[in-house]
């Protein structure tokens, strides 16, 4: 199934200790280049969580934000140390008698003392792997958008293959009518010079200019490379390079075809090949 390199996922979970949430973001890049923000805290989890992005993603420019909130439930395990208070309060009073009223301790300034308050160390191994299984769900979710952009661009790419189709199956049909025109033409030049032509002479030349405007292999080479297109447009692997190099190839065709083009309508299909396949191409820069 093909993936576009555009999307957008955010994932939360919530637990007894707070809230994860994880926002993904990626945009096409020539390959995978991941860039990760994290709580100072676990700065330890970019590694294990650019792997999870480097085994899910192949190509784009992935941007994540992961932000962890703590709820009030984490709160009432907190305790106060109450003999440091006590102390504390006693030497407050102390100090107070010595230098006069209005010098004791307010409440903000014990709360604030080192050690008065108890807060629990948290589980940082039961934190770290729910943050990296959060962060496998954001990117499913990532991957979900991508296919279903992929889906409406394998869409559109099928259309424009129809398209180019179309076009080479009128230059094929018109091949007779050009060869004759030309036919007659050259005829009709030595018709004016008063010339009479070797007929052998006059079949080789017609020969040689048949050969000139000859551009069965070029359609049919065009034909081979849309079967291809639609071939690969129903893999499920990431196929956006070689979509790539196949646009190079249709083109190719399509300037070859125009430079043996011998009259408008032929012209005309080729600069309509062109338009196609530029089309093609743009869309194929965001597919994974």
């Amino acid at each position: 199934m093909l993936r576009s390199m555009t999307a957008f996922a955010r994932h939360e979970q919530t637990s007894a200790w707070g809230a994860i949430t994880w926002e993904l973001r990626s945009v096409n890049h020539r390959y995978l280049e991941a860039s990760i923000r994290l709580p100072e805290t676990l700065r330890s989890l970019e590694t294990p969580a650019r792997e999870r992005i480097a085994a899910t993603l192949s190509r784009g420019k992935v941007e994540g934000t992961l932000k962890l909130h703590t709820t009030g439930a984490a709160l009432t395990a907190i305790t106060l140390n109450y003999p440091m208070v006590e102390r504390l309060l006693e030497v407050a009073g102390e100090l107070e008698h010595l230098m006069g009223p209005g010098t004791g301790l307010r409440l903000v300034d014990v709360m604030r003392w080192p050690g008065v308050i108890n807060e629990p160390e948290p589980d940082l191994d039961a934190i770290k792997q729910a943050i990296l299984d959060s962060l496998g769900a954001a990117l499913a979710e990532l991957v979900a958008t991508r296919e279903r952009e992929g889906e409406r661009t394998a869409d559109l790419l099928r259309q424009r293959c129809a398209a180019i189709r179309v076009q080479v199956t009128l230059v094929r049909s018109r091949r007779p009518e050009v060869l004759a025109r030309w036919r007659d033409k050259l005829l009709n030049r030595l018709a004016d010079i008063a010339v009479d032509a070797d007929p052998g002479r006059l079949e080789q030349e017609l020969a040689l200019v048949a050969q000139r405007l000859d551009v069965d292999e070029e359609l049919d080479r065009l034909d081979t490379h849309l079967d291809e297109i639609e071939a690969v447009l129903q893999r499920n692997e990431p196929v956006g390079r070689r979509l790539d190099f196949l646009m190079q190839e249709l083109n190719r065709e399509a300037n070859t075809l125009s430079s043996k083009s011998a009259d408008a309508d032929t012209t005309r299909c080729a600069v309509e090949l062109k338009v196609l396949i530029e089309q093609m191409r743009e869309q194929i820069q965001n597919i994974e």
